[in-house]
This record gives structure tokens, C-alpha cells and sequence, in this order.
């Protein structure tokens, strides 16, 4: 790949990324931010300029009011959205570093920034991730932290070594619906919990072989748009989103999901390694795409004083001809829906409960009774709600972030190594939740047995595969 980067400086760093990468070698990086200057503003850099990634930036120009150095996108197009936003916010856009290739961005301007924003496809997240910790740059990354298990194995190890303040963009964590719930569960209010019921009813997967190749858009960087994946030819229903779809940029449904919805269920529950993970019915996918829709479910064992749980996922609901999902409670159509049954007898049971339009959420089902929470934690309450004034109040005992992103600035300008949802918590929920993806890919009934500390499967051998990605020549050493 032709570019402007240090040739030299490069290949020293890949070396060592791919150390890190291939045996967990980890490095000894000073915490470049433990002398960081309360109050003043930080360098940020933003990786990813799309959808969430502009999110990132409305954060840090307009509320936390820091330095955005450089953006990093491999559209063009992209880059050229945040410099007319900026211009219309009164900054200056021509003082603005662009590049469509962070590994570029971090040879030329690194040891000019404090810390970097990821919101690009899921695949280029771990690399640019272990960039900024070699770096000493704090990192916030979106969910899922990464593309494959084994890649959430070595950013947790490195983030601990770097000692540098990260976070995954998991925003519920720090809201207050799952910390209530880690609460009351650790309480007993509802007994012991022996199933949990996760939903969504997106549908990031497909059918069919792959588009006819074609040239890239102008303005798309396509080389670097693929970055460590697979290398292949341009074509539609990738960029700029419908890469969820795909094994090699996405993780399906579930990945796109699942850190949000099941955050709930692997935190209060304290989860550590399922023992197996099964498909129970699967439709749509092809040996390239993820499923448009799926049942599945993890097999936990006993944990402390915790029985064993079962732990269900649905995705992928299907849609009326008024764009109303049929697994919506007011048109629940038995064989025609993907979803928890149990939810469909709940809302009958209580017509008044605010689950009238589930687009995700979960459901708790202990010995006395049963806990729901909305996608990212919200409307938690155990039902019905009334009951919710009758059961005796648990105290609060977590602490209470004001906001994912406020909370990962301050761990930058303060020298804090500890956030909300860093990556030590991010990449063990990322794990369990890509452990749903290990078992789409084996298929409806194969049970996928799973040695969670050699990290490996036991029994279908050959879906191991999918738990460590080759990275792409030029990508790593």
C-alpha cells in the first residue's frame, strides 16, 4: 500500500502490534496522561466520522469543549461533512488534521494527542486501539470492542498493561436502569434468577452471494476502508453500514446489539465463561452473511451463590406491512415471530406495562418474580410496576456516571486509569456476546462446547477458526 507513513516507524510498530497480537506480549508504556493538567483541554482525534462518530464529536467540540486535532475516515466524503459542521459551529476547519488511514495519523501528529474516538466498522477496531495504548493514548472504542473473541482477549491484557484510561461505548452502563438492577438482584428481591429473555429486532444479516464487484465511490480510500480483513473488491451493501451483515466486517444482529441489551444480564448476573452456547432456530445467512434472524442461548453454569442460568437472545423480528414488528405485543403471530413468547403472556397479563413497542430489552425471571429493562437499561422495574413500591428498596450502592463520555474525558484530563465500562469490563461482555456468533456459525442444534480459559471450542472443532482473524499483509507485521 502506497502512503505517506514512516516506512521505518511502521514496520517497528506492526512488529510489535503483531506481538501483542499473536502471543499477548504486552508493552511497558509509561501512562503518558498520569501528568495530565486538570482542566485543560485535551487533543482528541476521531477515528470513524459516521454515525456514531459524530456523536463523538457534537461531545467533545460542543460539551466538553476540548481540541479536536485530527478526524480519520476512508470516505472522503465524510471528512469533508465534519469540516462543513465545523465551519458551522464558528471553528475553524482548515486548522484540522484529516487522513484516511490512522496508522498514517498516528506516525505523523501521536505525540501530539491525548486520546482517540473509534467508530469505525467493527473489524478496524481493535487495531487503531492498540495504536493509541502503545501510544499511551487514552481510547474509547464502540461496542462490540471488537471483531473476534481473541482480539477481546488481548486489548483487555493490554489495557491493563498500558494503564491508560479506556472505554467502550456500551452508554447503559453508566445509566442508572442496570445499575438499579445489579442492585436489586444482588438484594434478592426476585429470589434467584434462572433465565433471562434478551431481544432486538434488528436484522443486520442476509441471504445470497455477494453483489457483482465495481468500482469504489469517489472519494472512498478502499484499501484502507478494508484495512486488516480479508482483501476483496468493491461492492454495494457494505458501505456505509450494511457491513454488519458480514462475517468479515460485522458481527451480525448480535454484535450490533448485544453489548447494549445483554449488558444487564452479564453484569448482575456475574458471568464469567458459559460452558455451551446453542442455536435453536436460525433463518436467512449464507457461509458469507450472519442470520436475519435467530434463537439462541448460553448455558452458565453456577457462579458463587448463584445457580446455573440459561440465558436466551432473539433477533431479527419480522415486519407488517405497516412497518410494525409481529412480534410486537398488539400483533404476536406465533410461528411469524422471533421473540420471547414469555413477553407476549406478560403483556397480556399486564396490558398497561410500557413494553408495547419492544424494540429490544430483557426479562429476568427469578423465583419470585421477574425484572425487565429497555435496551440500554431503561424503564427497569420489576413487574407489574406497582410492585415496584411494595418490594423493600435495596440501597445504591454503585456509583452513578453522568455520562460514558464525560466520564471517559475527565479519566483523561485527571490521570485516572479506571472508567465506567473500560476495557477490562468491555471485553468480557464483547467475549460473551461474539460467543453467540461462534454458535451461528455452527448452525440451528450443534451445540458449541466451549473452554472459556483455554479459550477454545472442544467439540466442532473446526469453529474455532472464527475465534482468532489472520490480519491482512500491511495491516500487521
Amino acid at each position: 500500500m502506497k502512503s505517506a507513513l514512516n516506512r521505518r516507524s511502521f514496520l517497528k510498530r506492526s512488529a510489535l502490534t503483531a506481538g501483542a497480537l499473536s502471543t499477548v506480549r504486552l508493552l511497558t508504556v509509561p501512562n503518558i496522561l498520569a501528568a495530565a493538567r486538570p482542566g485543560e483541554k485535551l487533543n482528541c482525534v476521531q477515528i470513524g466520522c459516521g454515525g456514531r462518530g459524530m456523536t463523538h464529536l457534537d461531545w467533545a467540540v460542543n460539551q466538553s469543549k476540548d481540541n479536536l486535532v485530527a478526524i480519520v475516515d476512508a470516505d472522503e466524503k465524510n471528512l469533508a461533512k465534519v469540516k462543513k459542521w465545523l465551519a458551522g459551529k464558528g471553528q475553524d476547519p482548515t486548522k484540522l488534521h484529516t487522513f484516511t488511514d490512522y496508522r498514517v495519523m498516528f506516525d505523523k501528529i501521536g505525540k501530539q494527542i491525548d486520546c482517540v474516538f473509534i467508530a469505525t466498522p467493527n473489524h478496524q477496531h481493535a487495531l487503531p486501539a492498540i495504536l493509541a495504548m502503545e501510544s499511551g493514548k487514552g481510547v474509547y472504542c464502540e461496542k462490540p470492542l471488537t471483531h473476534d473473541i481473541a482480539e477481546a482477549r488481548k486489548l483487555r491484557a493490554m489495557a491493563r498493561e498500558a494503564k491508560v484510561p479506556t472505554q467502550m461505548g456500551n452508554q447503559g452502563h453508566c445509566e442508572d436502569g442496570y445499575r438499579r438492577l445489579c442492585e436489586f438482584v444482588a438484594a434478592g428481591v426476585v429470589g434467584n434468577i434462572t433465565e433471562t429473555h434478551s431481544w432486538t429486532d434488528r436484522a443486520n444479516g442476509g441471504v445470497g452471494p455477494r453483489p457483482i464487484t465495481e468500482p469504489p465511490p469517489p472519494g472512498l480510500n478502499w484499501d484502507s476502508w478494508i484495512g486488516p480483513a480479508t482483501y476483496r473488491e468493491y461492492h454495494t451493501d457494505l458501505h456505509p453500514h450494511e457491513w454488519h451483515g458480514w462475517y468479515d466486517f460485522g458481527n451480525g444482529s448480535l454484535g450490533n446489539m448485544g453489548c447494549h441489551v445483554l449488558d444487564g444480564v452479564f453484569w448482575a448476573l456475574k458471568i464469567e465463561h458459559p460452558t455451551s452456547i446453542e442455536v435453536e432456530e436460525q433463518r436467512g445467512g449464507s457461509d458469507e452473511r450472519y442470520p436475519t434472524g435467530c434463537r439462541l442461548r448460553w448455558d452458565i453454569p453456577a457462579r458463587g451463590n448463584m445457580p446455573p442460568l440459561k440465558a436466551y437472545w432473539y433477533e431479527g423480528l419480522k415486519k407488517d406491512a405497516a412497518g410494525n414488528a409481529s412480534g410486537s405485543l398488539k400483533a404476536a403471530k406465533g410461528a411469524d415471530r422471533n421473540f420471547p413468547a414469555l413477553l407476549a403472556e406478560l403483556q397480556k397479563q399486564y396490558p398497561d406495562e410500557e413494553m408495547d413497542r419492544p424494540d429490544s430489552g430483557t426479562l429476568y425471571v427469578g423465583e419470585k418474580g421477574i425484572f425487565y429493562t429497555g435496551t440500554y437499561g431503561g424503564k427497569f422495574h420489576i413487574l407489574p410496576l406497582e410492585k415496584m413500591e411494595q418490594v423493600t428498596q435495596p440501597p445504591r450502592t454503585l456509583p452513578r456516571p453522568k455520562n460514558i463520555m464525560a466520564d471517559f474525558l475527565n479519566a483523561c484530563r485527571e490521570g485516572k486509569i479506571e472508567t465506567a465500562a473500560s476495557f477490562d469490563y468491555g471485553a468480557q461482555l464483547t467475549e460473551f456476546t461474539l460467543l453467540g456468533n461462534l454458535a451461528q456459525h455452527a448452525g440451528a442444534g450443534k451445540k458449541v462446547e466451549w473452554d472459556g480459559p483455554n479459550m477454545k471450542v472442544t467439540n466442532l472443532t473446526e469453529i474455532n477458526q472464527w475465534v482468532t482473524r489472520p490480519y491482512r499483509k500491511g495491516w500487521s507485521a
